[in-house]
């Protein structure tokens, strides 16, 4: 997050962590949904929680929005839930505001300097696409999500990065992830903003060969949805939610990208999709 006005001014957001506390009771006649990684989630209009194994999130609406995170056993290590619940509370807390996180990796082509989305969930090449894509020179903003919002002129959907660093798996196929920063690594810059005009939604097929297809605006925006599960989990900020996905699938074309072993080759996924996206 980059300061943008005085430490003075009073904050929008507010996030207080509760160490070693079991954390409120959840009311009951909520509506639930199971979300990734084991966690469940119970919606009402005016405010939601989010409850994983060792943590609890509370949001309320407010001026400021007030979120609320327990984590009931304080790990003795580093631990992928507390991480995981600090994530959704920042991202919870944002999407009050406009900001929409997107499950995405990002690039910029650099010829046309128009975005690149790579869409997917874990597992499905996202990472890996976006880090060949910076290594050949691609400006990047993030390997993973990206927030969406509005441009200030009001007139398109435009991409920042969320996190700076990078996370790949482990080329042996070993549950975990190397994790490095960026800066020095690679000799294109990270852009700071990107109006987006590709949407990739990756998969990775098991061919040699990597194969796209364009997709109908319809398919484009069913896939957005399927990758932005808060746009219906979180009730209060839903329409909006879906009015930016919306005009996100009217601003930039979709195609589904069926990655083969062929990008794992230096240069080949630039090499690849630089044409091709210039074309469409």
């Amino acid at each position: 997050l980059t300061p943008i006005a005085s430490l003075e001014r009073e904050p929008d957001i507010e996030i207080e962590f509760f160490c070693d506390e079991p954390g409120r009771d959840i009311p009951p006649g909520l509506d639930r949904f199971e979300v990734a990684e084991g966690g469940r989630c119970y919606t009402a209009e005016d405010a939601y929680y989010l409850e994983f194994d060792n943590s609890l999130m509370r949001l309320r609406q407010g001026a400021p929005v007030r979120v609320e995170v327990w984590i009931r056993q304080v790990p003795e290590t580093v631990d992928a839930e507390v991480a995981r619940v600090t994530s959704f509370a920042v991202c919870a807390a944002l999407r009050r505001f406009g900001l929409f996180e997107l499950h995405s990796g990002a690039v910029v082509e650099p010829d046309s300097d128009r975005g690149v989305l790579i869409v997917g969930p874990s597992g499905s090449g996202k990472s890996t696409l976006t880090y060949q894509l910076a290594n050949a020179g691609w400006p990047y903003l993030s390997d993973d999500e990206v927030l969406l919002s509005v441009t200030e002129a009001g007139d398109q959907i435009e991409a920042r990065g969320f996190r700076s660093f990078f996370a790949l798996r482990d080329s042996a196929g070993v549950d975990f992830k190397n994790v490095f920063e960026p800066a020095g690594v690679f000799s294109s810059t990270r852009a700071s903003s990107v109006v987006p005009g590709y949407l990739l939604f990756t998969a990775i097929s098991g061919d040699k060969q990597t194969q796209l297809r364009e997709l109908s605006q319809t398919e484009t925006m069913t896939r957005l949805i399927r990758a932005c599960p808060w746009a219906t989990y979180d009730t209060a900020i839903a329409g909006a939610n879906l009015e930016l996905l919306s005009r996100l699938a009217r601003q930039a074309t979709g195609f589904d990208l069926a990655a083969g072993t062929d990008l794992l080759e230096p240069g080949r996924a630039a090499e690849l999709l630089s044409p091709f996206l210039r074309q469409n």
